[in-house]
């Protein structure tokens, strides 16, 4: 009855798997929901492996029942499945996946299934998990040869699984078949994995080199505030800026320059209110706050206007037609600055 209940559960996880891997949209939150639901499946095999000690330390791969080999396969559909999540802590996922393709390796070595090739690579990855690379040399060419010569690898694999798979003997369920079978199949998720590890490495790399996530809390939001208003240090901030001028440049109240006549908070001249309301209804008007007599009301009254007359506005005095005196004198001094100039030529 146990035995019967993990073959359930395992067909029920690798039914929801080809359905995913089926899918093409993984960006979607069902895709993510089916997915979830897919590891916490395959999740549920392996803890029920262990508790029917599915798998002993004293045994060998003679002990195991051609039956039972599907399920060494476990941990490495688990891991498959990991990498797939969308996740923010990207680092944490790939992390729990490299974990679980680790169980899948130590099962198979210690059942002396890899093959000669697997096991050098899985030597390998042992001595240094983090820089593990299926391709030892870094010439270019190289490994661009390596790489293909995986990738034939994998589809030769895969052949061999279909042939398999058609065979008479398997499609009777003979016992030797079906062994040869999931000895096949085991061999093309090990090949998978090694490539799968390298590919984790160099994605780990890669986020190692970025930047870190700043944090989002009131404190970072007032640090941000300050940078957009070139507000450094707490000092300048209220030197530069005080609560008051804040709450005005963001109700658009108060005060618009200050008493040196810098601008406290954001505006927009224009001719005439006319305009302002004119433009209103028009696409990507700018919202002016105020007229160009308005403005001038507030130098005026922050006193950057000088008024008056005289020698203090640099305005000329008109002359006064009835003061003929005065109108003798200002023709006198015009007539002796005429030959002054004559008498001094440049």
């Amino acid at each position: 009855m146990a035995e019967q209940s993990i073959k359930s559960l395992f067909s029920s996880a690798e039914s929801q798997r080809k359905d995913i891997e089926a899918s093409w949209d993984s960006n979607t939150a069902a895709y993510q929901q089916n997915l979830a639901a897919a590891i916490a499946t395959y999740d549920d095999c392996l803890k029920l492996a262990d508790r029917l000690s599915l798998f002993s330390p004293n045994e060998t791969l003679e002990d195991l029942t051609s039956g039972d080999l599907q399920y060494l396969t476990i941990n490495y559909r688990l891991a498959d499945l990991i990498l797939r999540l969308n996740s923010q802590d990207r680092k944490s996922t790939l992390q729990k996946a490299r974990e679980a393709y680790d169980r899948y390796l130590t099962l198979l070595d210690h059942y002396e299934i890899l093959s000669t090739a697997h096991k050098k690579l899985y030597n390998n990855y042992t001595e240094a998990p983090t820089t593990f690379s299926t391709i030892s040399t870094k010439d270019p060419n190289a490994r661009r040869d390596a790489k293909i010569a995986n990738f034939k690898q994998e589809k030769e694999m895969k052949k061999k699984l279909e042939f398999l798979a058609q065979k008479p003997a398997y499609q009777q369920n003979d016992d030797d078949a079906i062994r040869e079978l999931q000895l096949a199949n085991i061999a093309l998720c090990t090949h998978n994995t090694f490539q799968s590890l390298e590919s984790l490495n160099r994605e780990l790399e890669v986020l190692a080199m970025a930047p870190p996530t700043p944090p989002t809390g009131p404190e970072q939001l007032e640090r941000d505030y300050r940078e957009r208003m070139g507000l450094r240090g707490k000092d300048e901030y209220s030197e530069r800026l005080n609560s008051r001028e804040a709450l005005s440049s963001i109700t658009n109240k108060g005060p618009i320059l200050s008493s040196g006549g810098k601008p406290l908070r954001p505006f927009t001249l224009l001719d005439s209110r006319k305009t302002l309301q004119e433009g209103v209804f028009r696409p990507g008007h700018n919202l002016p706050t105020m007229t160009i007599d308005e403005y001038l009301e507030e130098e005026r009254a922050r006193g950057g206007i000088i008024e008056g007359g005289g020698e203090a506005s640099g305005l000329r005095p008109e002359p006064d037609e009835d003061n003929l005196e005065k109108a003798d004198a200002e023709t006198l001094k015009a007539r002796e600055w005429d030959e002054y100039v004559e008498a001094n030529p440049k």
